[in-house]
């Protein structure tokens, strides 16, 4: 009795662990990694001076070829805001928060990127050259915009959207400063371009790192108007300064697109 009770125990074992092994394993669903669907782009600004092909530096003497003055800057910073870029469904995506302060003495400052772009082809960029005459009447402000950056007059005037400041053997004490601003009336230094892609579009993916890249001739700054020779110091708003400002934003040109 006792011997057909231990082999009905064996054969009971038995049975179990065959079922077990023939329990098939859980196989687990494989969890599928989330694609983007934002991109960014680069703006890669070159600066140069006049004929001159190489990068404009600081420290060092240029002549300028209109009005024949040798000037070294310390000091060459201006503001670009507003970017804006138009799909090509005809739909926008604007930039927010969109100021920055483009600052020679910082090589990294000519690089801007912009984030968090909707994946897609875009066939048209905005900017603008300055500041907007909302931020400019909007009191203390952050980031690009922060007074610390000296680049503010007062809450009256605004922002100064160009600043250039050096020596030159032709300025009657021996340095300049263009402090260009105003943006209302016949002052305002304000403008908004616009860059067509028509040779190719601009695409936007998650594994792309497009740049747009710009040439800034800052020459252009004094091509028909100031010199040092002639006004060595501008630190309001005014005809001049108008006209130089518009000078720069000529000398400001979309080159092309690199992907």
């Amino acid at each position: 009795m006792k011997t057909n009770f231990k082999n009905t125990i064996i054969a009971f074992s038995a049975i179990t662990l065959l079922l077990a092994s023939c329990k098939k394993e859980e196989v687990k669903p494989v969890e599928e990694t989330p694609t983007s669907t934002t991109g960014t782009v680069a703006i890669n600004l070159e600066h140069t001076f006049g004929m001159n092909t190489e990068a404009f530096k600081l420290d060092t003497f240029y002549v300028h070829p209109m009005n024949g003055d040798s000037m070294k800057f310390s000091t060459y910073k201006y503001y670009i805001s507003n970017f804006k870029m138009k799909k090509a469904d005809g739909t926008w995506w604007i930039h927010p928060e969109s100021y920055f302060l483009v600052d020679l003495s910082n090589a990294s400052s000519a690089y801007l990127q912009l984030g968090s772009i909707p994946v897609g082809e875009y066939t048209e960029m905005q900017y603008t050259l300055g500041v907007d005459s909302l931020r400019n009447v909007s009191g203390a402000q952050s980031g690009a915009l922060s007074i610390v950056n000296n680049m503010f007059w007062t809450w009256n005037s605004g922002y100064v959207m160009i600043k250039a400041e050096g020596v030159s053997p032709n300025a009657a004490m021996g340095d300049f400063a263009f402090h260009l601003g105003g943006f209302s009336g016949t002052n305002n230094t304000v403008e908004t371009k616009t860059v067509l892609f028509t040779d190719n579009n601009l695409t936007i993916s998650p594994n792309k790192n497009s740049e747009v890249h710009f040439n800034v001739n800052t020459a252009m700054t004094w091509c028909t108007s100031g010199s040092c020779s002639g006004t060595s110091m501008i630190m309001m708003p005014g005809t001049l300064a108008t006209q130089m400002a518009n000078d720069f934003h000529d000398g400001f040109v979309f080159d092309h697109i690199h992907e």
